[in-house]
């Protein structure tokens, strides 16, 4: 009897947490670029309580196990990485990838300080540096500039060092217009010519289910996400820039809701076989009067 009364305990930890992530996937419904989370749960050990048997001879038959189960264990929580649909917005700096990858951005001075989003509202600061909400660089290839054996005249192309030369893009103050192609390259117009800021690169991993969400729209690297392979849009298996657009939340309300009924009657259920088990147990004490 209380064997029963645990697994009802196992059952009700279970669903709570399945409500925690369902309440967390409906808070973000309109999160840019918000990846839903799903529970999986697997069986407790078995208590054997008589072993197999194989048959005997011609004379007898196998036996199967016989086991009682004693309840419920979380097994994950799993990122659902799968595209959320695009949203038109008309502004050049919202940025979504159609396709496999991840934004780049830095919080601070060191390689370890970059984190990666699918976010892609962006924004310039006073000194034309593209950066997210929260002021973080957006990483990618700068440019150089190049003489053309003319002093007064100057272009500018992309450094393919990634080594020495994988930062922020920086806009002048003086540009009068800019854009972002699918490649992610960032071009601007400086006294009627067309100039390259850089290009942004975006980073894919053998495993983007193994990454860990960090807040902020953001996630990092972990121990099972495998090293970021970054490069440029378009080019081995990494998906599109598209200008204008943001990519909205993968949560699907009418599924979110569903999944909260079936959890609330989940719990429900546990709660039954608790106290069921109590009015048992209750009978017994009874015995004795």
């Amino acid at each position: 009897m209380l064997r029963s009364m645990y697994a009802g305990i196992s059952g009700l930890k279970n669903f709570q947490t399945k409500l925690d992530v369902i309440g967390n996937n409906i808070s973000n419904v309109n999160t840019y670029g918000f990846k839903k989370g799903r529970t999986v749960f697997k069986d407790l050990y078995s208590q054997t309580v008589a072993g197999a048997s194989g048959p005997v001879g011609d004379t007898r038959g196998g036996v199967n196990p016989k086991q009682v189960g004693l309840g419920s264990q979380l097994a994950a929580i799993d990122t659902l990485h799968t595209a959320g649909s695009t949203q038109f917005t008309g502004n050049t700096l919202d940025l979504a990838i159609e396709g496999d990858g991840f934004f780049i951005v830095q919080n601070g001075a060191t390689a370890t300080d970059v984190q990666y989003t699918r976010a892609g509202n962006f924004y310039l600061d006073k000194d034309g540096t593209l950066v997210d909400g929260d002021g973080r660089f957006i990483l990618g290839l700068q440019n150089e500039e190049t003489s053309t054996g003319n002093p007064a005249v100057k272009t500018t192309t992309l450094k393919e060092d990634k080594a020495t030369n994988f930062g922020s893009i920086k806009i002048p103050s003086d540009a009068t217009n800019m854009s972002i192609g699918q490649d992610g390259t960032v071009n601007y117009v400086q006294e009627g010519k067309l100039q390259v800021a850089g290009r942004l690169n975006i980073a894919t991993f053998n495993n983007p289910g193994g990454l860990e969400k960090i807040g902020g729209n953001l996630f990092q690297q972990s121990a099972n996400s495998g090293e970021a392979i970054t490069g440029k849009p378009l080019d081995a298996g990494r998906g599109a820039i598209k200008s204008g657009s943001l990519e909205m939340s993968n949560v699907d309300l009418s599924e979110e809701f569903t999944d909260m009924i079936v959890a609330q009657r989940g719990f429900q259920a546990n709660t039954r076989i608790i106290t069921t088990s109590d009015e048992i147990l209750q009978e017994l004490v009874n015995l004795k009067r």
